[in-house]
């Protein structure tokens, strides 16, 4: 299959069919993001147990980037600690940034599908968009543990 077909692919799907985009009951942390330049806007709903993210969702409207990329974010932090959960988010940001190596985007597994749109700078921000606030939310969570 070729990569722009699989890319394809996985937005469609995940745009179309996501799984995790609805209101989460009674999480314990939960952030908006916002691009204000297209207006994008999500948020990230977390429910975490001694440092372990046991579920998650997001709600909001955007683009089918925005959309796919939070959906497959969610499904790839659930049942993660927040540190491997942010060390996700760094490794996506830095892959949006052609930063990242190929064994970390291998880490990626499925969101390793959206490495092309390092080269469509109109649509960085819709990618980055749930990861950028997921790092917000370990940042804050980090905060309130000191």
């Amino acid at each position: 299959m070729d990569f722009k077909t699989f890319y394809n692919e996985v937005v469609t799907d995940h745009n179309m069919h996501p799984l995790h985009k609805h209101p989460l009951e009674n999480p314990d942390i939960e952030m908006e993001g916002v691009n204000p330049s297209c207006g994008d806007e999500l948020t990230i709903q977390l429910k975490a147990k001694d440092g372990i993210i046991t579920d998650g969702s997001f709600i909001g409207d955007g683009c089918a980037i925005s959309q796919a990329s939070a959906d497959i974010m969610i499904d790839m932090i659930i049942g993660k600690t927040l540190d491997e959960a942010r060390h996700l988010a760094d490794i996506f940001i830095r892959m949006i940034k052609s930063e990242a190596t190929p064994e970390e985007i291998e880490e990626l597994q499925e969101a390793g599908a959206l490495a092309d749109i390092s080269h469509m700078p109109a649509r960085v921000k819709c990618a980055v968009l749930g990861w950028h606030t997921l790092d917000e939310i370990i940042k804050g969570v980090g905060k309130t543990a000191d």
